[in-house]
């Protein structure tokens, strides 16, 4: 295998994982939340969803393990936000496509 076919495999392995978060509704409304309104802690969050705080804190901690998101912390609140430009690339093909009203 040639280093371009190996390149190839490894950029289509990330694609598939970054897939794979946005695969799950929760997780693609909280992307969507923090695409939209740029950084938001876990409470806000919490309002927009009709998630549990446990149910929400294991979506956010799959979509920083994957490096869709980061965190900054302000004293006891932690803020989250967009990690990854291409996310926000991907978010914004799927709302021309899917909700070209919003």
């Amino acid at each position: 295998m040639n280093t371009m076919q190996a390149d190839f495999i490894q950029q289509a392995g990330s694609a598939a994982a970054m897939l794979r978060a946005l695969a799950n509704e929760q997780r693609l409304l909280i992307l969507c939340h923090l695409e939209a309104e740029g950084e938001l802690n876990v409470s806000a969050l919490g309002k927009r969803l009709t998630l549990g705080q446990s149910a929400l804190s294991q979506h956010l901690a799959k979509l920083r393990d994957e490096g869709l998101v980061e965190i900054r912390r302000e004293a006891q609140t932690v803020h989250y936000r967009i990690a990854d430009d291409r996310v926000r690339a991907l978010l914004g093909t799927l709302r021309q496509q899917f909700c070209p009203e919003l």
